[in-house]
């Protein structure tokens, strides 16, 4: 017959002597488990006569709850050791000053175009948005351009397949196709409400998005942002666009030292066109705005065409306008002195990190736009 004290030694002493959970488990299931030398006694209580039963069980039963007890101490303190061990390996030097955070940035493009609302909104202009894939009556037709006209063709727009009207939708070239929207008269309630509906003159919106064209090279991407601005009243003439356009560059060039000039062009849906240059310095690799000799075209406008006013619903003897357009990231590279445009495009966390703008430094014109 098993000696119970001394099977009760050796266990109490292996339980004391294990050295992690693991080696303690080893005994608990040597001694409790399915086989264990304990369980094993256990079972042995149906083969005992009456009086031994009452003898001997008690004294079973008492050394199994005891061996259980010393183990769930011994466990408890294990595991006190083992968390105290990780806490002092894992201590935290509170004098250390903490890992720097990473932090999203603001796109350039999206500072550019925040800094130019705010400048346009400080001057009285509203916000009109319209689709990114447009008709050819939008993009072209009510623009004034002409059937044949090249920047209809193949190479420079990107055309969809036909539908089953025999229509060919198109990627938006520009996002004058809005301006028409603004303009157009007797659509209201046809299309979705965020796109701009037909307002009454006088107008005084500026459109912002992307545009789409065929070109792809260190100046041009075939995507790009673009904002154009309309305005439409009653005796409006140039002087009123050369005022616009040399107080919008001053502010956003954030410098009074800016000298433009204005020269003769040609665009379908305006008469007289012109493009705007400005002063600038090219010496030493980088373009200065407002120093220097040399000239830089950065946008083009002029006189809002007959034809284009008739196409809306307008009467060009009575209302007259303006309208111009400017590359929203083209800008950018040239007031924050980004040498390629097509890294804007690129997706390179890196480039974000160096061009990227804090999303606390929200542009305002009275306080500094960038």
């Amino acid at each position: 017959m098993t000696d119970l004290t001394q099977l009760e030694a050796d266990l109490t002493g292996r339980i004391a002597a294990a050295q992690d959970v693991a080696a303690l488990e080893a005994v608990r299931v040597e001694a409790l488990g399915k086989s264990g030398s304990i369980s094993e006694l256990l079972k042995t209580m149906g083969q005992l006569s009456p009086d031994e039963r009452r003898e001997r069980g008690p004294l079973i039963n008492g050394l199994r709850d005891r061996v259980a007890s010393a183990i769930a101490d011994r466990k408890a303190a294990l595991e006190a050791a083992e968390l105290e061990a990780k806490l002092a390996a894992e201590r935290v030097d509170l004098t250390l000053p903490p890992p720097p955070e990473r932090r999203g940035r603001v796109h350039p493009t999206m500072q550019v175009l925040d800094e130019m609302i705010a400048i346009f909104a400080d001057m009285g202009f509203g916000l009109a948005e319209g689709p990114d894939i447009e008709d050819d009556f939008h993009n072209f037709t009510a623009l004034n351009f002409p059937p044949k006209h090249p920047a209809r063709e193949m190479h420079d727009t990107f055309w969809l397949p036909e539908n089953e009207q025999g229509e060919r939708k198109l990627l938006r070239t520009h996002t004058s196709p809005v301006q028409v929207r603004v303009m157009q008269q007797g659509q209201n309630g046809k299309l979705p409400a965020w796109i701009a509906q037909g307002q009454a003159p006088p107008i005084r919106v500026i459109v912002p998005g992307r545009v789409y064209r065929s070109d792809s090279d260190a100046t041009h991407t075939p995507m790009f942002h673009q904002m154009e601005g309309l305005v439409i009243d009653r005796n409006i003439h140039m002087g009123h666009l050369k005022w616009t356009l040399d107080a919008f560059t001053r502010r956003f060039f954030e410098t009074d030292a800016v000298v433009t000039r204005f020269r003769p062009h040609h665009f379908p849906f305006t008469e007289p066109s012109c493009e705007m240059d400005v002063q600038c310095d090219r010496s030493g690799g980088a373009i200065r705005i407002g120093e220097g000799s040399d000239w830089l075209e950065i946008l083009g406008g002029g006189m809002v065409h007959p034809k284009v006013l008739e196409n809306c619903g307008l009467d060009p003897d009575e209302w007259q306008g303006f309208a111009f357009g400017l590359g929203i990231d083209r800008l950018g590279a040239l007031k924050y002195g980004m040498p390629d445009l097509r890294d804007m495009f690129a997706a390179d966390v890196r480039w974000l990190e160096h061009y990227g703008f804090s999303a606390f430094q929200a542009p305002n014109p009275a306080t500094g736009l960038s």
